[in-house]
């Protein structure tokens, strides 16, 4: 039986968010140039877009450029932003009643880039089923500064007191306000740790890590993430029997 065959429709999980690694090894493996897998990937991205829309995902985030992503090779971030340009398909979102949102540092994007992002933001703006949340230019510690600089603001402005901040007036102040918190978190391509990705939403998200390489994150894969946590007990800190 396969996975998408053992999944419990009624116990899917709100928010997924994925951060898509291992494109440039699993193109370096086939003799080709990262760009290559880069390529591969972004078709992945729409693959599992489609697919978590049909299974009933209200939100998906896909981590898809960090703010340390800037470091890398000038050609492969030219390559990358040139990639983003083109596969915004305001087509797919349209006929799968999809919503399209942005978190990160976006000012830091090449114009042309932005615009069009912004662009598609604004024409699937109506759209009622899955919101897909491209994380772009974005970095936890980024998030979290920008909040705290906001609050700082408001408290030396005298609109806030101190003791009114709570973890909720932060959350208020994230760019990730309008979305609940991941239930499940992917990473693809054999690497165990979060790298800076949405850490203030992810404490009580359950970890799924797979040695897969984002290109062949298929249809498949996505269902097997899911069918694993099914099988886990959510207790935010309370026991088993309180939960039961």
């Amino acid at each position: 039986m396969s996975y998408k065959e053992q999944i419990d429709l009624n116990r899917i999980p709100k928010h997924v968010a994925i951060i898509m690694d291992g494109n440039g090894r699993w193109a370096k493996l086939r003799g080709h140039e990262r760009s290559f897998g880069h390529q591969a990937g972004a078709e992945t991205v729409h693959i599992i877009t489609e697919e978590a829309a049909r299974l009933g995902i209200k939100f998906l985030t896909l981590y898809t450029f960090s703010t340390e992503n800037w470091n890398r090779p000038s050609d492969e971030v030219a390559a990358l932003m040139s990639l983003l340009f083109d596969s915004i398909e305001e087509e797919t979102f349209m006929k799968n009643n999809i919503s399209f949102r942005i978190i990160g540092d976006i000012n830091k994007l090449p114009e042309n880039v932005r615009e069009r992002l912004n662009a598609c933001v604004e024409h699937t703006s109506k759209n009622t089923g899955m919101c897909l949340i491209l994380a772009l230019s974005y970095s936890a510690r980024w998030e979290i500064t920008e909040a705290t600089r906001q609050i700082a603001t408001l408290v030396q402005n005298g609109e806030m007191n101190p003791e009114e901040i709570t973890s909720e007036s932060i959350r208020t102040h994230l760019t990730t306000n309008f979305m609940p918190d991941p239930d499940l978190l992917i990473r693809t391509g054999g690497e165990v740790r979060l790298s800076n990705y949405l850490l203030w939403q992810c404490a009580y998200s359950e970890l799924y890590f797979c040695e897969t390489f984002w290109p062949d994150f298929k249809e498949e894969e996505l269902c097997k993430a899911i069918c694993d946590y099914q099988k886990r007990e959510r207790r935010f800190g309370k026991t088993s029997e309180q939960i039961s």
